[in-house]
C-alpha cells in the first residue's frame, strides 16, 4: 500500500459541497480532515432549491427523515407576469416529482440544509472538521499533498480539493487569479416569517414573476414558515460580489415600482434586505493539477437562473467521492471526475446565463419559449450522480 494511501482526504471549505463530499467519502469508507476558515460552522444566504437530481444524492447518503423535518415540498413550480399575475406555465412538482423521478423537491433555509449535513459527518466522522483553518497556500510532491493554513500549519492529505466557493484560495493557487465580469444585475433578497402575511398570501408553490428588467421569485421555507424572496433587477454599475452586503428596503421597493401588488405586499412586510451585485465567469477548461481539484461554485459558479448552483455541488461530491473510492491512483482519479462532470456543468451555466434573457423580457416570451424550459428541467433533474460508473 502507498504511503498516501493512509491519508484523508483534504477538504478545504465546510460549506454545502464540502460537507457533501464529506460525508459521501466517509460512506465509502475514506478518512477525511475539513478545513474551515471561519471559527464557526454555519452558512450565509437563506433559501436553497434542490430538485430530484441532488435529493437522489441525499437519499444515497441517508438524509432523507433529516431534510424532511426542516423542508417545505413545493406542489408545483410557476411563471407568472409581472404586471397581471397570469400563470404563464407550471410545472408539478410535490408527489410529481417523487413519482416522475423517484425524488422530492426540496425548498431549505440554508442554515438548516448545512446543519443536517454537518450534523450527519460529524456523527459518523467526529473531529473530521477542523475550524478557524484558513488556507493560502497548497504544495503537491511525492506522494501526497500539503494545505498550509494561516497559522503555519501544514495538513498532508492523498488529495486536497477546494470546495471554497465563488473566491477559491485553491482555484488561485492553481489557476491564478479569476475574471468574474459583473452581468448588469442586481439582487436583492429577504425572508419573511409567514404569520406576518395576510392568510393564503404566497402559494404553495415557487413562484418566478418575469417581468421587463428583471425577475422576481419567492417560496416557502423551514415547513412553510418563512417565505424566501429574490429580486432581480438590471443596473448599470456595481462594485462587490458578496450575499451579505445590506441593502436599504426603499431601495428594493424602489426597484419593484410598478411590479403586482402581491408583491409590494412581500417588500413592504420584509425587514432587514441583503443586496449583491450578479457576477458571470466562462467555464475554466480543466479543474485539476495532480493531486489537486476543485469542486461546487469554486469551478463553476453559476448565476442563480436555474436554481441549480448547491445541487451541481452536490452531484460533483457524489461523483468525485466515487472516484476516489474506486480508482487507485489519486491523479487518475481527479481527473475521470473531471472528465465527467464538465461538460453537464458548463451546460447548466449556459442555461442559467440563457435564463437572465428570457426571464427579463415577458413581452416576448413565447410559448415555445415557456414549454422549452419546463423541458430543460427534465433533462436536469433525471440526471443519476449515483449511478456513474467511475472509469
Amino acid at each position: 500500500m502507498a504511503n498516501s494511501d493512509a491519508l484523508p482526504v483534504v477538504i478545504v471549505g465546510a460549506g454545502l459541497g464540502g460537507l457533501t463530499l464529506a460525508l459521501a467519502l466517509v460512506r465509502k469508507g475514506l478518512s477525511v480532515t475539513v478545513l474551515e476558515q471561519a471559527s464557526a460552522l454555519g452558512e450565509v444566504g437563506a433559501g436553497v432549491q434542490i430538485s430530484a437530481n441532488g435529493g437522489r444524492v441525499l437519499d444515497a447518503l441517508g438524509l432523507s427523515e433529516a431534510l424532511a423535518s426542516v423542508a417545505f415540498f413545493p406542489e408545483a413550480g410557476e411563471m407568472r407576469h409581472w404586471q397581471t399575475g397570469e400563470t404563464l406555465i407550471s410545472r408539478p412538482l410535490g408527489q410529481s416529482s417523487i413519482a416522475r423521478f423517484g425524488f422530492p423537491y426540496y425548498h431549505l433555509h440554508r442554515a438548516d440544509f448545512h446543519g443536517v449535513l454537518s450534523d450527519a459527518l460529524l456523527a459518523a466522522a467526529p473531529g473530521s472538521v477542523r475550524l478557524s483553518a484558513k488556507v493560502i497556500a497548497v504544495e503537491q510532491g511525492g506522494d501526497s499533498v500539503t494545505a498550509v493554513t494561516e497559522q503555519g500549519e501544514r495538513i498532508r492529505g492523498r488529495v486536497l480539493v477546494g470546495a471554497d466557493g465563488i473566491h477559491s484560495a485553491v482555484r488561485a493557487e492553481l489557476f491564478g487569479a479569476d475574471r468574474p465580469r459583473f452581468t448588469g444585475v442586481v439582487a436583492w433578497r429577504a425572508t419573511i416569517p409567514t404569520e406576518r402575511l395576510p392568510p393564503g398570501h404566497v402559494r404553495p408553490v415557487s413562484s418566478n414573476w418575469i417581468g421587463q428588467g428583471g425577475h422576481f421569485v419567492h417560496y416557502y421555507l423551514r415547513r412553510g414558515e418563512l417565505v424566501n424572496c429574490v429580486g432581480c433587477v438590471e443596473h448599470r454599475a456595481w462594485a462587490e460580489e458578496s450575499w451579505s452586503a445590506e441593502g436599504a428596503k426603499a431601495g428594493f421597493a424602489h426597484d419593484f415600482e410598478g411590479w403586482h401588488e402581491d408583491l409590494q405586499v412581500l417588500i413592504r412586510h420584509a425587514e432587514t434586505c441583503f443586496r449583491w451585485g450578479l457576477f458571470d465567469r466562462d467555464p475554466m477548461p480543466a479543474w485539476s493539477v495532480g493531486r489537486v481539484t476543485l469542486l461546487g461554485d469554486a469551478c463553476h459558479a453559476m448565476l442563480p437562473f436555474m436554481a441549480q448552483g448547491a445541487v451541481m455541488s452536490i452531484e460533483d461530491a457524489y461523483v468525485l467521492a466515487d472516484c476516489l473510492a474506486t480508482i487507485d491512483d489519486p491523479a487518475a482519479a481527479l481527473q475521470n471526475y473531471e472528465s465527467i462532470r464538465l461538460k453537464r456543468t458548463a451546460s447548466v451555466q449556459q442555461m442559467s446565463r440563457d435564463n437572465r434573457y428570457f426571464f427579463h423580457d415577458a413581452a416576448a416570451a413565447t410559448q415555445e419559449q415557456l414549454t422549452g424550459h419546463r423541458a430543460r428541467h427534465e433533462w436536469l433533474y433525471g440526471y443519476d450522480a449515483t449511478a456513474v460508473v467511475a472509469a
